[in-house]
């Protein structure tokens, strides 16, 4: 028997496709707030040029306290651009360092403040200081409002050659890293080298740690060039530092922009080599490692485990072994072998770790050479400790 209504059970589709186009610039240039320096009133301006800009700064309390000159520049420049430019308050000052990104207080806070202040999507964010200040601020910044617009002012290495430039913002919850987050991409970046030359010595050779990395899966040459001002970098030489920067940002933008996956939505990631154990080791550490220093070990690690498993030649692994030596980076630290109570290696719950961030298969980026990179889908967990076993000898070798 037919009825008029059965072809309401056939499913209809309507299929949506569109796309979005991002655009920013990244800008590399010194003394931000000077006035005769136009840099910053030009990233501000150029969307909407006649309109007064009303801003917020966020500011690193780390930043704040190697440069105490940086607030009255902040409001002189402001000042000095009136009628183009409003500063609608004075900054907000956010702890630096991991602990801005291990509760939800700084969020809590912003999100308050963006209220208070009545701060709407053509207001700016701009946000000044380290990695971990980058990512709580424009995760808040995101979250308000569907997304404000940030301007990012990274004051580290890291900040500057990877972080800062990138799409990603977050924080840690449930004692998982970045857990909480967002891909959204700036309005602008602006990297102020100046702010590098009060840099603790620790914190500029940590963050050269992602230019290593960068340079091991995308740039033989690079690497090279590395390898070749390896003592100018550790002595922290600022025309060298300056070039170390340039380029891994431009490395990390090509891949963003080219890769196919810019907000990782597939299982592969090659931009986190290493980072699987780097990302465990700092929790097992408690953040005593900086981000940088346990990449070094874990870029270290996978690439003595491609060793192992025949992929990687002995003589190019000596080679990344040497420079980051030579860099001051970190070759072993006593986390790499801690236990749980079962016996079994800490560090190996780091695999499941990062598989469980992105889901989908397990994908690890290894090396088969200086700068040519390949996903494998399993580690064997044996090959990671005979790895390990050899860094630690390694280590007790070394003078």
């Amino acid at each position: 028997m037919h009825h008029e209504n059965d072809t309401d059970a056939v499913p209809s589709t309507i299929r949506q496709r569109f796309s979005v186009p991002f655009e920013y610039p990244v800008v590399f240039t010194r003394d931000s707030f000077d006035i005769r320096n136009s840099a910053l009133l030009d990233v501000l301006t150029e969307r909407e040029p006649r309109r007064e800009h009303r801003t917020l700064v966020v500011l690193d309390q780390g930043l704040a306290a190697a440069w105490p000159e940086l607030a009255g520049q902040i409001a002189a420049f402001f000042a000095h651009h009136a009628g183009r430019l409003q500063l609608i308050d004075s900054p907000a000052m956010v702890a630096g360092g991991e602990s801005a990104k291990n509760t939800p207080d700084v969020v809590d806070h912003l999100h308050a403040l963006f209220h208070r202040l009545r701060i709407d999507r053509h207001s700016f964010v701009l946000i000044a200081g380290g990695g971990s200040v980058l990512d709580a601020a424009g995760y808040a910044a995101a979250t308000a409002h569907r997304g404000l617009r940030t301007v990012r002012m990274p004051s580290t290495v890291l900040g500057q050659n990877d972080s800062g430039v990138g799409v990603k913002n977050g924080i840690n919850a449930f004692g998982a890293k970045n857990f909480l987050g967002t891909f959204v991409p700036p309005f602008a970046v602006i990297n102020d080298l100046r702010f590098l030359e009060r840099l603790p010595q620790r914190d500029r050779v940590a963050g050269m740690a992602e230019a290593v990395k960068v340079s091991l899966i995308r740039d033989a040459g690079f690497f090279g060039w590395l390898e070749a001002h390896a003592a100018n970098l550790a002595h922290g030489h600022a025309g060298a530092l300056e070039t170390l920067i340039r380029r891994c940002a431009e490395l990390h933008l090509a891949h963003i922009a080219d890769g196919g996956d810019p907000f990782e939505r597939g299982s592969a990631r090659p931009l986190d080599f290493g980072h699987w154990a780097a990302h465990k080791l700092e929790s097992l550490t408690a953040h005593a490692l900086r981000h940088g220093e346990a990449v070094a070990l874990g870029v270290l690690l996978d690439s003595r485990y491609a060793v192992e498993v025949g992929l990687l030649p002995a003589a190019d692994f000596e080679r990344i072994y040497r420079v980051l030596g030579a860099l001051g980076l970190p070759r072993w630290h006593d986390a790499l072998g801690d236990t749980g109570p079962d016996g079994r290696l800490s560090l190996l719950d780091g695999l499941a770790d990062f598989q469980e961030h992105l889901g989908g298969d397990l994908t690890v980026t290894l090396l088969r050479g200086l700068g040519q990179a390949e996903d494998v889908h399993e580690m064997d967990e044996a090959a990671i400790k005979t790895a390990l076993d050899w860094m630690r000898g390694r280590a007790r070798q070394q003078p």
